[in-house]
């Protein structure tokens, strides 16, 4: 298997109870461009019933690659046969056409196993699966290499960011060796999206994103459309968004289609990053390396006791939304201010004005600094008296109780705090008046707030958090990069990757079976 096809740097994994339907959806990836599939046979109530639809596939598109598998239950799969079925079944599946088959290391080492059956016929993909973390892969890697085999898949679940790297180093110690190196979960993902790029064979994808084989796993057209795989180089610049949760970020379709469109060799990448990883994030930053990134819910604070210095606005603000390298240093910056007071410039004289902000978070101190820097007369209200007044006597505003702030009426409320953001929808900050003339919701995901929808009902200005995401982002694509921000084509990005995501929500509130099938 060579590393360089352009063909195998994505797999479409298809796990289906059912030979009409695996076809059904074969047929599909193929009619859309997929040359690449990996039958899941053990999903069958009877593996054999897919040797027809192999066959039939083929035919049908003599130039797919097909990769057979048949996953034992003691190996996380859904096959109940021995060893011994698990290959014989393998070997049928090359008789009906399949080119490479994929065996785990603990059918490969059993001393019933049936390798001459499969060797020479098709290419071999040995298999090894963690589900319970991502340990020293060493030991891992010279298990594996006792069994010859065209390539090794190894696929651990990660528990922290720096797991990503752990297994993806591989492919830097033995650049001789066909390598697919995949971490599972959510913090797992950016193995998925780097796995090709840092020198692996191969990486797996869904054939939508509500199809997935696996925990993190992702559609074919998120992989070849927003990461660009069959495009980007080698080694393009890393870049990134750090946040938990960081699912509902439209970050990465923003950022990556501003690269596409400035044509700069970059990617740009989620990392799920709890508060007590950033340590770790910070040592899987330093080896990928990491560029630069941006930074979100709940690190805006946090992140500094981690940077070799920021700039002044931050250091007065005590938050920093975008970090990057600079002569080996990490250095951080808040484009969040200018996020928040361009918007907000265009609609009234901010100096004259009474504001309301809602929240104590890293944004909330964004918005309470600029705006108090800008004249104007601020109140601040929360659920959390206490940093409510710690961020009032810092920022010169009035500290403000939930139901003293109802009782008030202000020019413009600033909302920032995460209630309302994708996917709990429903939340909202106030259940009656909202005080204020002008509400403004840094809450870009969805698109209409609870919020922004009960003051418009009410008769409000109001100003979509998308605005102050937009003009943030120009700035840090600008940091990050050196170059103007294309911002026409960040505004039509972000709006796509917003009605894709209220889309999904929808697809999988109104499924049947809302379940993540089991392996790899």
């Amino acid at each position: 298997m060579q590393s360089n096809s352009p063909l195998s740097r994505i797999c479409i994994a298809l796990g289906l109870p059912d030979a009409h339907r695996l076809m059904e959806q074969a047929r599909r990836e193929a009619d859309s461009g997929e040359r690449f599939l990996e039958f899941r046979l053990d999903y069958l109530p009877k593996p054999e019933e897919g040797l027809a639809v192999i066959r039939e596939f083929l035919r049908l598109y003599p130039d797919a690659h097909v990769l057979a598998t048949c996953r034992r239950h003691q190996n996380h799969g859904r096959f109940n046969g021995s060893i011994d079925e698990e290959f014989r079944i393998l070997a049928a599946a090359i008789d009906a056409g399949a080119q490479a088959v994929d065996v785990e290391i603990e059918s490969a080492e059993s001393p019933v196993a049936r390798l001459d059956l499969l060797e020479n016929r098709a290419q071999v993909i040995v298999s090894y699966h963690n589900f319970d973390g991502t340990p020293a892969m060493d030991p891992i890697m010279r298990r594996m290499l006792k069994v010859p085999a065209a390539a090794y898949k190894i696929v651990t679940t990660a528990r922290k960011p720096s797991d990503n790297y752990r297994i993806l180093s591989l492919a830097k110690t033995y650049p001789k060796v066909p390598l697919i190196l995949l971490a599972m979960s959510e913090t797992g993902f950016p193995s998925r999206v780097l796995c090709t790029i840092m020198g692996g064979f191969t990486t797996y994808a869904a054939p939508s994103a509500a199809e997935g084989t696996a925990a993190g796993q992702v559609s074919a057209r998120t992989l070849r459309h927003l990461y660009r795989l069959d495009k980007v180089v080698k080694q393009p610049k890393i870049f990134g968004v750090i946040a938990d949760p960081v699912r509902h970020s439209i970050s990465p379709a923003v950022h990556n289609r501003a690269l596409q469109a400035r044509r700069f060799a970059g990617i740009y990448i989620p990392f799920l990053v709890s508060p007590l990883q950033l340590k770790d994030f910070f040592t899987l930053a330093d080896k990928l390396p990491l560029s630069a990134f941006s930074v979100t819910i709940p690190h805006k604070q946090r992140v500094i006791r981690y940077l070799d210095t920021i700039d002044p606005l931050s250091r007065r603000i005590g938050a920093v939304n975008t970090v990057y390298k600079s002569a080996g240093k990490w250095r951080g910056a808040n484009t969040d201010a200018d996020g928040i007071r361009v918007p907000l410039e265009k609609r009234l004289r901010i100096g004259k004005s009474s504001i309301l902000i809602v929240g104590n978070g890293g944004s909330a101190r964004s918005a309470a600094f600029t705006l108090a820097a800008a004249g104007a007369r601020l109140a601040i209200t929360g659920r959390n008296p206490d940093r409510v007044r710690a961020l009032a006597k810092i920022c010169s505003a009035e500290p403000l109780m939930p139901e003293q702030a109802v009782q008030r009426h202000f020019d413009a409320l600033v909302h920032a705090t995460p209630l309302g953001m994708w996917p709990h929808n429903q939340a909202c900050f106030f259940e009656d008046v909202i005080p204020a003339s002008l509400v403004f919701d840094l809450v870009y995901t969805p698109q209409e707030t609870v919020l922004l929808r009960r003051a418009a009902e009410q008769g409000k200005a109001v100003i979509h958090g998308l605005e102050m995401f937009l003009e943030q982002a120009a700035r840090q694509f600008h940091i990050f990069t050196g170059e103007s921000a294309p911002k026409p084509v960040m505004e039509r990005a972000a709006l796509e990757a917003i009605a894709e995501q209220q889309a999904l929500s929808n697809l999988i509130n109104h499924a049947p079976n809302n379940t993540l099938r089991a392996s790899h």
